[in-house]
């Protein structure tokens, strides 16, 4: 614990020091919104990976990855392909051309510029505002369960230091501190995942031995979830199974295409000084999140093989008795690591953590204080503009930690996997939302406001109604539709066997739709001035 200690003081003390930098770096809106736009490509990369991979891929995914097995491992492909190299090299270079020749410093108010709409900036300002803390909050869950194991603590006083320590850092520093910090809690986050996975391999008896015992014990799970269509650890579920479209379309698809609008990565597009140093920051980015997502991915899996003869942990002990699988990840290192290996993963977790909150709460005030008071309630008034985000990442630091509160409590029956699937939830609504106006307004000088806005209303409203209507993992829990219907989900009842729709994850319904309805209203509508959309399109790049 000595060492421990030291640590932690050690990682506060040097946070400290980066957010003071940060601090001091700050003299403009420019500064503290889009870090003067001068960061170096390597530490923009690292700040992206460490911003997009938290304590939800650590604590939530690496307990899903402890039932669904080594499938899960397509969602790591897909974040290097999608979430790094087409984000980088086709989303990240827009999005710096066009904010720079827009003025804009935010995500709501790069979509509000070029379509020269307060609507647009005022609704994904608002947006953001309502769903980002359901995303942040599970993050704040995460490293709170972690430290709840580790110190051995109560929940709610680990959630509540853990949650002020981030809220001030913020607040402080700007998005230069918060970048200068995610560059060192990536070199963290990389070393501390390296090491486990080494000593879980170890522990095993090497690569070949751990996964032919993980290959031999898999009808383990099998004889408890095979009715799902669970096929072993380290084999997909049966195709079109229950357990296959939870995987494939909630997590792999869901959280794999939904980074593409995550406003707080997007803006760290705008941060660089050219292109060519977006391109320079893809190796970096994904060889991150290849170490990060598939690390913790293979050692969730792996941990059942240590957790096999446990009578009250482990996957199956957990399932059967209906709790939380977010507690393999802490247990697994607790009971099975080397007590120094602990100290320093929990370290990195609270960095992945950290990065991750830090840049939901930059994002959610800049939204509160930029987008909505500055930009909508009091236009063309700029001498306020650091207080007014200030004002926001407090009041947002509050929604966030109300809901980390609220949710382990209130939405255990989500089938015990509240952290992952709430980042599902927040990345799908997201991309249903978001990237049909987004991409659009990068690529397309055709998208309209009205088709934008019709498009974006289009993908939010149908995501919500599958949510609440529709989806069992979340309609079974609000019991909307049992007080309404009768029945768990309008799909059927879910309570007598699979029902296709109950299982079929909103983004694979919303997202299409957004689409169509965005294209059609836009060729019914006028389009915006010639002058505007030149400006927007001009191919010189600065």
């Amino acid at each position: 614990m000595f060492f421990l200690t030291v640590l932690v003081i050690v990682y506060v003390f040097v946070m400290g020091y980066l957010g003071y930098r940060g601090f001091r770096g700050t003299r403009t809106a420019t500064d503290y919104l889009v870090a003067g736009r001068e960061i170096h490509p390597v530490i923009m990369a690292l700040s992206y990976g460490a911003a997009f991979i938290s304590t939800s891929a650590v604590v939530g995914f690496g307990g899903v990855a402890a039932v669904y097995g080594l499938g899960i491992l397509w969602l790591t492909v897909l974040n290097i392909f999608v979430g790094i190299f087409l984000a980088f090299v086709l989303l990240g270079s827009r999005t710096r051309y066009v904010g720079h020749r827009l003025g804009a410093h935010t995500f709501p108010e790069l979509l509000g510029k070029r379509y020269q709409s307060s609507f647009i900036q005022g609704l994904t300002a608002i947006l953001i505002l309502l769903f980002m803390p359901l995303y942040s909050g599970v993050v704040l869950m995460g490293a709170s369960k972690f430290i709840e194991v580790r110190f051995g603590v109560e929940y709610e006083i680990a959630l509540f230091f853990f949650a002020a320590l981030v809220a001030m850092y913020v607040a402080v520093g700007g998005l230069k501190g918060v970048m200068y910090a995610d560059a060192l809690q990536g070199g963290i986050m990389i070393t501390g995942m390296i090491l486990l996975l080494g000593m879980t391999y170890v522990g095993l008896g090497g690569f070949a031995s751990a996964h032919e015992r993980l290959t031999q014990f898999s009808p383990a799970i099998v004889e408890l979830m095979g009715e799902r269509g669970h096929r072993g650890w380290t084999a997909m579920p049966a195709f079109g199974s229950e357990l296959w479209w939870t995987l494939m379309s909630s997590i792999v698809i869901g959280v794999g295409i939904g980074v593409l609008a995550q406003p707080q990565l997007a803006v760290r597009y705008m941060t660089v000084k050219s292109r060519r140093e977006l391109n320079r920051a893809v190796l970096v980015g994904g060889v991150f999140i290849l170490f990060l997502t598939g690390g913790v991915f293979v050692t969730g899996a792996l941990s059942n093989l240590y957790f096999l003869n446990d009578a009250e942990f482990g996957v199956m002990a957990l399932l059967a008795a209906n709790r939380d699988i977010e507690q393999i990840i802490p247990l697994f290192i607790t009971n099975y690591m080397p007590g120094w290996l602990g100290d320093i993963f929990f370290v990195s977790l609270i960095a992945a953590a950290m990065s991750t909150v830090c840049s939901q709460f930059h994002a959610m005030g800049a939204a509160a204080g930029r987008d909505f008071y500055e930009d909508l309630i009091r236009p063309g008034s700029k001498e306020s503009a650091t207080v007014a985000v200030r004002v926001g990442i407090f009041i947002t630091f509050l929604m966030s930690v109300a809901l980390a509160y609220i949710l382990p409590v209130h939405l255990a029956g989500m089938g015990a996997a509240i952290v992952a699937r709430g980042t599902a939830i927040f990345f799908g609504l997201c991309a249903a939302t978001f990237i049909p106006m987004y991409v659009g307004g990068l690529y397309f000088r055709f998208i309209t406001r009205a088709g934008a806005t019709a498009g974006a209303l289009t993908g939010f409203g149908v995501s919500a109604f599958w949510l609440l209507f529709v989806h069992r993992q979340e309609s079974s829990v609000l019991l909307l539709c049992d007080y309404l219907f009768g029945v768990p989900t309008i799909a059927g009842d879910a309570r007598t066997g699979f029902i296709l729709w109950a299982e079929v994850d909103p983004l694979v319904v919303a997202l299409p739709a957004s689409i169509a309805v965005t294209q059609v209203v836009s060729w019914l509508t006028r389009g915006l001035p010639a002058d505007h959309l030149q400006r927007c399109f001009e191919t010189r790049r600065p």
